[in-house]
C-alpha cells in the first residue's frame, strides 16, 4: 500500500492532477484505489465523476453535524472522531467498481476544520490495509500539516502555480513538514497547468528538490471540467494525462 498526497496553493490544478494519477492507476491495474478529498471545495468527485449527494453518501463534516448539531449530542468524553468512525463507512464511504472515495466536506462550524480532520486521520488508520493506494487531494495553503492529516505517507507532491508564490509555498510546506513530524519517503514538486515549461532549473535552484515535470496545459482537460465530465473518461491521447503518465512512470520507477 502506498499514501501519496498531492497539496499546493489553490488553483495550481491539484484536483485534475489526483483525478489524471486515478486513471493512471486504474489502468495498470494497481487497484484498489482509495480517494481521499481532503479539500473544502470538494472538486475531486466530480472530476472521477462522483456525485455523493445522489449517491446517498455524506461528507465526514456532514456526518459530524448531523451527529452533534442536529441530533444535539455532546462531544464530551469518547472523542468525537472516534464515536462516528462507523457511520463514515456505513454512510460516508462511496464504493465503486475502479475505486472507493470519501470527502472532508464543508459543513461543520464556521471556521473550523479541527474535528472533520481529526476524524479523517482516524478513519485513514483504520482503512489503509485494504487498498493498495490511497490517494489525497490537499486544500490548499499549510494549515491542514499542522493537524497531520496523514502523518506516514510515501510520496508528496507540491503542484507550483507561475508564481513567486508558490516556489514559497513549497519551501515553507517543506519546512513544515519536518517540523510536525509527518515522515515521507519522497517529496516531488510538479509544474500545474499554467506553470512555465522551462523554468525545471529554477525550481532545482531554489528548492533543491526533484522535479519530474509539467502538468500539461490541455484544452480538453479544461472542457471536461467546465462541463462537470469525468477525468476518468478522457481520451488517452490527452496531453496532459500523456504528461501525468510520464511523471508517475519516473515516480514508481523510484519507489
Amino acid at each position: 500500500m502506498k499514501t501519496i498526497v498531492t497539496m499546493g496553493r489553490g488553483g495550481t490544478g491539484k484536483s485534475s492532477f489526483v483525478a489524471l494519477m486515478a486513471k493512471y492507476l486504474i489502468g495498470k491495474g494497481a487497484t484498489p484505489l482509495l480517494l481521499v478529498d481532503a479539500d473544502p471545495d470538494q472538486n475531486l468527485a466530480e472530476m472521477v465523476g462522483v456525485d455523493l449527494e445522489a449517491a446517498g453518501k455524506k461528507t465526514i463534516a456532514e456526518l459530524l453535524s448531523d451527529t452533534f448539531i442536529a441530533r444535539g449530542g455532546t462531544t464530551v468524553g469518547v472523542a468525537p472522531s472516534h464515536r462516528i468512525e462507523n457511520r463514515i463507512w456505513e454512510e460516508g464511504l462511496y464504493e465503486g467498481s475502479q475505486f472507493d472515495l470519501f470527502a472532508v466536506g464543508t459543513k461543520w462550524v464556521e471556521g473550523c476544520y479541527c474535528l472533520p480532520d481529526a476524524a479523517l486521520k482516524n478513519a485513514l488508520l483504520s482503512i489503509t490495509k485494504n487498498y493498495e493506494y490511497i490517494l489525497i487531494d490537499s486544500p490548499g495553503g499549510l494549515e491542514h500539516l499542522n493537524r497531520k492529516i496523514a502523518s506516514n505517507v510515501d510520496i508528496i507532491f507540491d503542484v507550483m502555480g507561475p508564481s513567486a508564490k508558490s516556489f514559497a509555498h513549497v519551501r515553507r510546506a517543506y519546512r513544515v513538514i519536518g517540523e510536525v513530524g509527518i515522515s515521507f519517503k519522497q517529496f516531488y514538486v510538479i509544474g500545474g497547468y499554467a506553470f512555465p515549461q522551462d523554468a525545471s532549473a529554477r525550481v532545482a535552484a531554489e528548492t533543491s528538490l526533484l522535479y519530474p515535470g509539467n502538468i500539461a496545459n490541455d484544452a480538453e482537460v479544461a472542457a471536461h471540467v467546465l462541463a462537470g465530465r469525468s477525468l476518468l473518461d478522457i481520451p488517452d491521447t490527452s496531453v496532459a494525462f500523456r504528461s501525468v503518465g510520464k511523471i508517475m512512470d519516473q515516480v514508481l520507477a523510484l519507489s
